[in-house]
């Protein structure tokens, strides 16, 4: 993709695909027309070793942009991973030791070029500018901003209303996230939607320091395999990029139909028209099933290679879709009473589902199976002495003695 081959506003419906807010569209547009690359920063707390398909979304958009000539700031927070970022937290996060942080952001960089032009990536700590800071500098970076305007803040602001504990670091965090856009000289920032506040201050401080402030764009947060909560380690409804390509392949095609869409929206690399001739296929009988296959291998290919991502689909085929039962199946061992043990508690004790109303949930989807059979009672009651091969959606299975 080469920007001289798009005209100005070709380039801005580009880059806006997928995006849930862009502050200001305007900005991004004049600063597109003057032709010269861009700097485009993106931040990540290295939290957890892993990165997941969540991460991708934003990824994916620094591709976009590279593709476009800019240069894009893979800003690895190691300074703030220490802080915690409080976005969507209703408690306060705990902090990471430093050496937790430089393992995790070790394995960062290890995974990123999967998808990122290393020729037009910048790796770098906000540690860099943020230790030269130091203890005045904080200081005369808190003076910028009121607590007033901290409390204006959702998270912030519930947690005050019900009482819970903010601790005053929190409050560091939004203005670090700022700061490092000033050290940075960003054009753009991208960022989830739970991050507006925080990019939001970026553009003030460059304001404050003279900069021209940086757009905002914000891309939505991407469901788990749930399709309920954002997909993150904690919820264990990811998707690594380090996952073994079976496995990739596997929770892709665990998803629900609905939130197949979705992953398309954010994940693939296809067109929005060859998107929505997707969809107008299977609104006119075309097997969803088979559209699934296409992003599974789509993605497992991106992180695995072609080959592998085909051996992958096929082994998928040979297991699952012909009904083959694995031969590798965990085993558990349940306690049950005379009375017997309701099929929702099964699944839950089992680790097929993490609470029962997901288990009832899975059931009313008739995604649950007993033996090969489907099961469709919720109010199944399991009686003691069973042994039993229990399959909830495409890949979770257990051998259940009770």
């Amino acid at each position: 993709m080469n920007r001289c081959q798009y005209t100005i506003s070709e380039q801005i419906s580009e880059l806006s695909r997928g995006a849930e807010e862009i502050l200001v569209e305007q900005d991004l547009e004049d600063k597109v027309a003057k032709g010269k690359p861009l700097r485009i920063k993106t931040g990540f707390d290295p939290t957890a070793p892993d990165l997941h398909l969540g991460h991708t979304v934003l990824l994916n958009k620094m591709r976009q942009f590279q593709e476009f000539g800019h240069t894009v700031i893979f800003l690895i927070g190691d300074f703030t991973g220490i802080i915690g970022d409080p976005s969507g937290r209703n408690a306060t996060r705990p902090s990471l030791t430093s050496d937790q942080i430089k393992e995790n952001a070790g394995t960062y960089q290890e995974q990123v070029f999967k998808i990122l032009d290393p020729d037009r990536t910048e790796i770098r700590y906000n540690s860099e500018w943020m230790d030269e800071l130091g203890a005045a500098g904080m200081i005369s970076l808190a003076a910028l901003h009121t607590v007033a305007r901290m409390l204006e803040r959702d998270d912030f602001k519930k947690r005050f209303a019900s009482n819970q504990p903010i601790s005053i670091h929190e409050f560091l965090y939004p203005l670090a996230q700022g700061y490092d856009s000033v050290a940075l000289d960003a054009d753009v920032e991208l960022g989830g939607t739970d991050q507006k506040f925080n990019l939001l201050i970026g553009r003030e401080l460059q304001k404050h320091y003279g900069q021209k402030p940086q757009v905002v764009l914000t891309m939505p947060l991407l469901e788990g395999l749930d399709g309920i909560k954002k997909m993150s380690k904690s919820s264990g409804n990811y998707i690594a990029l380090e996952d073994p390509p079976n496995d990739m392949f596997g929770k892709i095609m665990s998803v629900s139909d609905d939130l197949m869409w979705r992953y398309y929206e954010l994940l693939s690399f296809r067109s929005g028209k060859e998107i929505s001739g997707m969809m107008s296929a299977v609104d006119e009988g075309a097997n969803p099933r088979d559209v699934k296959f296409e992003l599974a291998e789509e993605i497992t290919t991106r992180f695995h290679g072609r080959s592998v991502a085909v051996k992958a689909r096929q082994d998928f085929v040979s297991r699952f879709a012909r009904g083959d039962i694995p031969e590798d199946i965990p085993g558990v061992e349940l306690v049950v009473g005379a009375d017997g043990l309701r099929i929702a508690n099964v699944l839950r004790d089992a680790g097929l589902v993490t609470s029962t109303s997901e288990g009832i949930r899975m059931i009313k989807q008739n995604a649950v199976r007993i033996d090969g059979e489907k099961i469709r009672d919720a109010g199944l009651t399991i009686e003691p002495d069973r042994c039993l091969v229990i399959q909830v959606g495409k890949r979770k299975w257990r051998k259940v003695n009770t």
